[in-house]
């Protein structure tokens, strides 16, 4: 199980926090995502063999959110 910690922009209020969890939360081999609003973050833990975590960003960015 790898764990990462992204810098996510753009993101203001409950609705962020719903639409990433959501998005990222449904990929194959994601085991849990958690947003912090006040800081800006996204921790996921995921599978590295069945989710990359360019397929992860990716997947934030489809969003409307800029992954750093």
């Amino acid at each position: 199980m790898e764990q990462q910690q992204l810098n996510v922009k753009g993101m203001s209020c409950g609705h962020c926090v719903n639409a990433i969890e959501g998005s990222v939360g449904k990929l194959e081999g994601v085991q849990s995502v958690k947003v912090d609003l006040n800081k800006g973050l996204v921790d996921v833990s995921f599978e590295a063999e069945k989710v990359s975590l360019a397929q992860i960003k990716e997947t934030i960015e489809e969003q409307g959110y800029d992954v750093q």
